[in-house]
C-alpha cells in the first residue's frame, strides 16, 4: 500500500518552519512523523500527516511550496538486524532507497517510511519476503489511536 507524504520546501529564514506547523495546527492536521533536511538556502520538510491532501492545499494557500509524494511504510520489529534485513532484501532485488525515516508507533514494533526507486516492485518484493506495510489509514492516524 502506498501512502502520501507531504513535502514542503522551506526557506532558511526565521519563523518559516514554525509557520508550517502553525498552518497545520490551525487546520487540525496531525503530524505523525517528519524528517527535516537543510542546505544553506532552504530546507525540505517531509511529513506523514493525518490529511495529506488538505495539508497540501492549506499550505499552498498560505504561500508554501508543498507537494505530495508516494512512499511506503514497512513494519519491522524493534530488535537488532531488522532494518538491515529489509535493506538487504531491497538491495538484492536491485532496488535503491532514496531516503527513509521512522514513523511514530505505539507498542514494540516500528515502521520505516521509505522512498524507493520503484515502489511497485518494492511492494511486491516485501510482500514475497513476508513484510507488512502500513495502510494509509494506519499511517495517517497512528498517533490518534493512542488518545
Amino acid at each position: 500500500m502506498l501512502i502520501k507524504q507531504l513535502s514542503v520546501f522551506i526557506e532558511n529564514k526565521e519563523g518559516r518552519l514554525e509557520g508550517v506547523t502553525q498552518v497545520l495546527m490551525e487546520h487540525n492536521i496531525n503530524i505523525a512523523s517528519f524528517s527535516l533536511a537543510d542546505t544553506a538556502e532552504y530546507g525540505m520538510l517531509r511529513m506523514i500527516v493525518s490529511d495529506p491532501e488538505k495539508g497540501k492545499r492549506v499550505l499552498r494557500e498560505e504561500g508554501f511550496s508543498a507537494k505530495l509524494t508516494d512512499v511506503i511504510a514497512v513494519k519491522i520489529s524493534q530488535k537488532p538486524g531488522t532494518l538491515h534485513e529489509v535493506l538487504k532484501v531491497l538491495f538484492e532485488a536491485g532496488l535503491s532507497v532514496e531516503y527513509m525515516y521512522t514513523l511514530a508507533t505505539a507498542g514494540k514494533d516500528t515502521s520505516i517510511i521509505m522512498k524507493i526507486c520503484d515502489l511497485g516492485k518494492a511492494l511486491e518484493v516485501l510482500k514475497e519476503c513476508g513484510y507488512m506495510v502500513c495502510t494509509a489509514k494506519e499511517a495517517y492516524e497512528i498517533n490518534n489511536n493512542s488518545n
